[in-house]
């Protein structure tokens, strides 16, 4: 019998979403939570029957094969190079830094250590985001050249704890004026194009709804890729309005625009399915192109609620059993996180195009 990965969570809150997928995955066991709120942190290990507690993170390592690191932004790279260093296997929630200088050390700390790392950013594997992959790599969208991501979340109530003390969203997330928070849109987007993002150009409406914070309410960041395709992103936390995620994809044989929400439908036109210019369902194409694991999904799976959240891990897991590299290692990491790094200087430059460094190439 082979033996589990032991696998510690830090950041009770936030890491409560992984406690189902590693209990479905029959190779890991969650044996240790740890949380500087020792509140949190019992009503985390009391509910979920994990066996052992910890406000230490350095003492948590040392108990554990894996660590999911899901506290606040800004502990994320000195977390996981901590964890790398112990030959810690490590996911981290999003975004994987907040400086760009944190992003040279996270990636010479993946490379030097005998564990494996990635950035656990759950819309690339939303359903329809997984579709629109597949049929992008069956071609048939032709040469994708336009694609949107937009990530619309008022989060005003979440910048003070009921104290009325600022909390790490008021510095990192809003504190900063450039296009944070932005992997969530521009993730799934990057996969369909398959290449990365060369340069971007950043600029904002101003501030209008909360002038206490530096980040303009709406900021929208254009992105270059490699072979001359174009990328739009939209990300706005402060503005007074519904919430809304948006992706959009334009290549020479189709075109992919999902729901603005309001209950309408993910609509998709393939020149190599119709006679005309007409709107269809994305869903009248699932049977055909969804893949196979997703129609199916393995035993393991079929309890686990969101299957999304499933292969998230499981990938992950995969890629440690086989010695492979993560589907989103740390240099995919780097391609969804840098641009909205430096997007800063942009937005700072009245929209001049800055470019954004390759982490491959980083020695």
């Amino acid at each position: 019998m082979v033996d589990k990965l032991k696998v510690g969570i830090v950041g009770a809150h936030r890491g409560s979403s992984y406690f189902q997928p590693f209990n479905a995955i029959a190779v890991t066991d969650v044996v240790a939570v740890c949380d500087i709120n020792e509140t949190t942190l019992k009503h985390t290990a009391e509910r979920f029957n994990v066996p052992q507690q910890f406000t230490d993170y350095t003492e948590m390592l040392d108990v554990v094969d894996l660590v999911v690191i899901a506290t606040p932004e800004n502990l994320h790279v000195p977390q996981s190079i901590e964890a790398l260093d112990a030959g810690k296997h490590v996911i981290s929630e999003v975004t994987a830094a907040v400086k760009l200088g944190e992003c040279y050390d996270l990636v010479r700390a993946v490379r030097k250590s005998t564990a494996k790392y990635t950035m656990a950013e759950n819309t690339c594997y939303s359903k329809h985001n997984v579709l629109i992959r597949n049929m992008v790599e069956k071609g048939l969208f032709g040469e994708v050249y336009f694609g949107e991501g937009e990530y619309l979340h008022n989060i005003k109530s979440l910048h003070h704890d009921a104290e009325g003390n600022p909390t790490w969203r008021y510095y990192w997330q809003v504190g900063i004026n450039r296009c944070n928070y932005a992997t969530h849109s521009l993730g799934p987007v990057l996969q369909w194009f398959g290449e990365r993002v060369v340069s971007v150009c950043c600029l904002g409406t101003g501030v209008h709804t909360d002038p206490e914070h530096a980040m303009e309410d709406t900021v929208m960041m254009l992105c270059k890729t490699e072979n001359g395709g174009l990328i739009k992103i939209r990300i706005d936390m402060l503005s007074n309005r519904p919430a809304n995620s948006y992706f959009s994809l334009q290549g020479t044989k189709g075109s992919y625009e999902s729901s603005r929400g309001f209950g309408a439908q993910p609509k998709i036109w393939l020149r190599d399915y119709e006679s005309g210019e007409v709107w269809k369902p994305l869903s009248d194409y699932e049977a055909e192109f969804l893949p196979e694991r997703w129609k199916n999904p393995p035993v393991e799976a079929q309890n686990v609620g969101d299957l999304g959240e499933y292969f998230k891990v499981r990938d992950f897991i995969d890629s440690i059993l086989t010695d492979t590299s993560p589907p989103i290692d740390v240099y995919t990491t780097m391609d969804f996180t840098v641009p909205g790094l430096v997007s800063e200087q942009s937005i700072a430059n009245g929209g001049a195009p800055v470019e954004v460094p390759d982490f491959r190439k980083v020695e």
